[in-house]
């Protein structure tokens, strides 16, 4: 392996080694367990051992399987979105909003559709905040109003209008069938429906399926991956919400 090239590591380096999980619906029996080794071997597993087997229910079984694959990872052909704001102290943008905005700073929360997972957003808003950071209900200067769970798009809107949000947070962990990717072009939509041009307030979605160089296409802002503190999303607030200095002398 070189320094740009490299494989999988399990027992050894470079020895290729992976885990997958995956389902399939049939019942839990032996025909099942052949199946998922024929497909680990279909997706380049060779030799592929099924580590865990499982019924979910009478028709669907939970399989693990634990292989080698030949594949090569090139690092030159991988991209990332890099962050391109520094990273503030709660001070520091207390006192940005404080002398650049001259106002508290309006953010709107909450998980919307039939998403009821508000550990997400809660990590980002609540006081208690995450991984040792304190959320955005901490900062003085910001003003939180956290909708929490279920909420429907229509509510969100109203809510975001009634307090003249600067910007509007949303939550998303539930994803099957894309429903965060559905849920959040609705609500951009909507946002441009009620909003005369150049006024929406600043939409940024969050969640552990959201791809972070598809905020374009999905008409947000920003997306926020997993793992995102409090301090990334108030310190992305003060770069992309705020007036520059220049602006607000």
């Amino acid at each position: 392996m070189s320094g740009e090239i490299v494989r999988p590591y399990g027992d050894t380096t470079g020895d290729g080694m992976v885990q997958v999980s995956f389902t399939l619906p049939i019942p839990h029996d032996k025909r099942a367990e052949g199946a998922a080794l024929q497909l680990a071997k279909k997706m380049g597993m060779e030799p592929a051992l099924l580590v865990h087997a499982k019924a979910m229910g009478p028709d669907f079984t939970f399989f693990v399987v634990y292989g080698s694959v030949t594949h090569l990872v090139d690092l030159r052909d991988v991209t990332v979105v890099e962050r391109e704001f520094p990273l503030l102290t709660a001070k520091d943008v207390n006192a940005a909003i404080k002398s650049r905005l001259r106002r508290k700073l309006v953010v709107v929360g909450a998980c919307i559709g039939t998403d009821a997972h508000t550990v997400g957003i809660d990590a980002i808003l609540n006081i208690k905040g995450f991984a040792g950071e304190k959320g955005l209900e901490y900062y003085r200067e910001i003003k939180v109003v956290n909708l929490g769970a279920q909420v429907l798009i229509p509510e969100l809107v109203e809510a975001a209008r009634a307090e003249k949000a600067d910007a509007v947070l949303v939550s998303q962990v539930v994803t099957q069938k894309d429903a965060h990717l559905h849920n959040t072009r609705a609500m951009t939509a909507a946002f441009r429906e009620a909003y005369p041009a150049g006024t929406v307030p600043h939409l940024v979605v969050g969640g552990p399926r959201f791809e972070e160089g598809t905020a374009g296409a999905l008409g947000v802002d920003r997306i926020f991956g997993r793992g995102t503190t409090p301090g990334e999303v108030a310190s992305y607030l003060v770069h992309a919400v705020l007036p520059t200095k220049k602006e607000a002398a």
